[in-house]
C-alpha cells in the first residue's frame, strides 16, 4: 500500500474557539491516537487532496514539528452545509498491532452473463477490513470471470490472507443481474429456430392441397 507524506503543526491550545481560527486560517484540526499519546495537531486543508478526496487508500508518514509517525486515517468529519473538512481522526501504525480499514473493490476479468446480455451491479464500493496493516491490499479484487446471469458474490465468499472482512457476510458485493435483454434474446433466438421447423411441417400439407383430385 502506498504511503502519502503529511506535516502538521501542533496546537497550542484545544478547543472550539482554537478550531474555529484554524479553519478560518484554511486549516483542519486533527488528533493523532494509538500510540504511547495523543498528539494534537493542524494540517492545511490543501494538503488532504491525495489522501481524503480520492477512492484509493494509503498510510500517511505524519510529520509533526519534527517528530515522525505513521498513521492510516481513522475518521474525517465533513461540514453540514459547506460539505468541507473540519475534522481528521488519525490512527497511529503500531508494530504487531491490527487496524480497521475501508478498502475499495475492484472486479477483474469479464463476466460470459454480462456478454449475454446480464447487467453486472456493484453493491458495494467498499469492504471494511481488520488486519495487519502489511496484508492491506490498494483493493480487494474480485474475480468475475465465471460469473453467469443470476451468479452473485457474497462477502462470505472472499477471502485474503491476513484479513477478516467485517461486514455480515451474507451481503452481496457483485451480482449479475438479469436485464430485458437477457430474456429476449433467448426467445427471439427459439423463434427463428423454431421457423424453419415449422415451414417444414407446412410444406406437405400445402403440396397436398395443390395437388389435383384423384378421378373415380
Amino acid at each position: 500500500m502506498k504511503s502519502v507524506s503529511i506535516s502538521g503543526s501542533p496546537r497550542a491550545n484545544v478547543g472550539k474557539t482554537d478550531a474555529t481560527a484554524l479553519r478560518n486560517a484554511k486549516r483542519v484540526p486533527c488528533v493523532l491516537y494509538g500510540g504511547k499519546e495523543q498528539v494534537h495537531f493542524s494540517v492545511l486543508s490543501a494538503d488532504f487532496k491525495n489522501l481524503i478526496y480520492t477512492p484509493h487508500v494509503h498510510t500517511v508518514d505524519l510529520d509533526i514539528a519534527g517528530n515522525k509517525y505513521h498513521a492510516i486515517v481513522q475518521e474525517t468529519q465533513f461540514h453540514a452545509l459547506k460539505d468541507h473538512l473540519v475534522h481528521v481522526d488519525f490512527l497511529e501504525i503500531v508494530e504487531g498491532k491490527p487496524v480497521v480499514m475501508e478498502l475499495p473493490i475492484k472486479t477483474s476479468g469479464t463476466s460470459p452473463g454480462v456478454r449475454n446480455g446480464g447487467k453486472l451491479s456493484k453493491k458495494l464500493k467498499t469492504l471494511r477490513a481488520k488486519g495487519l496493516v502489511q496484508h492491506m491490499p490498494d483493493a480487494v479484487i474480485v474475480p468475475i470471470d465465471t460469473m453467469e446471469i443470476g451468479h452473485f458474490v457474497r462477502v462470505a465468499d472472499i477471502k485474503v490472507e491476513g484479513l477478516t472482512f467485517l461486514n455480515a457476510p451474507n451481503v452481496t458485493v457483485v451480482a449479475v443481474q438479469v436485464t430485458r435483454a437477457s430474456v429476449e434474446e433467448p426467445k427471439a433466438a427459439a423463434t427463428t429456430a423454431a421457423a424453419p421447423a415449422a415451414a417444414k411441417a407446412a410444406a406437405p400439407a400445402a403440396a397436398a392441397a395443390k395437388a389435383p383430385a384423384a378421378k373415380k
